[in-house]
């Protein structure tokens, strides 16, 4: 993924008289978020496209405040954990993650596996809750607030399968350079994710075949919101050899179980047929 900082909305947009310095440290603060181990500064205000005066300046003022501190290494900066206060109190302010915790807790306990919640932000996936597993040594990389592409994640390619029916081929057209192979199974041709949505609709289900990580599988099921809207997803992530050693189906059916609990929990009533 490219660090580059362009010239976002926040920069269009008309800003607020004396609001400069506001929107300039919250870009440092956007960069810093790539670099857990620390920016230079001179490398930080070329991202940031500012002087290196500038960029300081704003930097002591973050400095003061608690969100930014100085790294190992010689004039360099990082964020705080603040930052990650502040993220976790929002989190926990959304209704849905009380709702839905004592699910996926079930869930974790049923299954002994990795269990992710995530919504969609734009063109990503965004774990907003996960368990760790119970059962084994393996622990998934992600983290909550991490965002994932849609194209290689089973939680992604829910989100993808229930948009309108241009969304793909625009999401292809518009995301050339990010849809890259990271393994065999990864898809990168329109057709075969044409193919894959409309199976994932049929099933209301979708697997993570090895398509983001060798030796790791996911399984994930839509929520459905009062509109019968695709708000949610819900997922267990795991070795491909204990999926196939506990029964995909047992999995399955476990997953789907969950996400139509709380789909149900948010008002999603199943239309019924005829």
């Amino acid at each position: 993924m490219s660090l580059k900082i362009e010239q976002d909305d926040i920069s269009k947009k008309e800003k607020p008289l004396g609001s400069q310095s506001l929107f300039r440290g919250l870009q440092l603060i956007e960069i810093l978020g790539n670099f857990p181990n620390g920016c230079p500064l001179a490398h930080l205000a070329e991202l940031a496209q500012m002087n290196k005066s500038t960029v300081h300046r704003l930097l002591q003022g973050l400095h003061s405040c608690g969100y930014v501190t100085p790294a190992p290494s010689p004039g360099s900066y990082r964020l705080t954990t603040k930052l990650i206060s502040i993220g976790q109190k929002t989190l926990s302010s959304l209704n849905i993650i009380h709702v839905a915790a004592p699910h996926l807790e079930q869930l974790n306990l049923i299954t002994g596996e990795t269990v992710n919640f995530s919504t969609r932000e734009e063109d990503h996936v965004l774990l907003i809750y996960k368990l760790e597993p119970t059962t084994g040594m393996m622990r998934t990389r992600a983290y909550i607030g991490q965002h994932m592409p849609l194209y290689c994640s089973a939680m992604g390619k829910i989100f993808m399968a229930y948009e309108r029916e241009q969304f793909a081929a625009h999401y292809w057209q518009t995301h050339q350079e990010q849809i890259q192979p990271f393994t065999r199974n990864t898809i990168t041709e329109l057709d075969k994710m044409y193919q894959e949505l409309a199976e994932i609709r049929r099933l209301k289900l979708s697997l993570d075949r090895e398509e983001k990580e060798l030796g790791v599988s996911c399984v994930a099921a839509p929520i459905f919101d009062v509109h019968q809207q695709v708000k949610y997803t819900v997922s267990i992530s795991l070795p491909t050899a204990r999926l196939e050693q506990a029964g995909a189906k047992v999995l399955i059916d476990a997953v789907q179980d969950i996400a139509q609990r709380i789909s149900q929990e948010i008002g999603f009533v199943t239309p019924q047929e005829g």
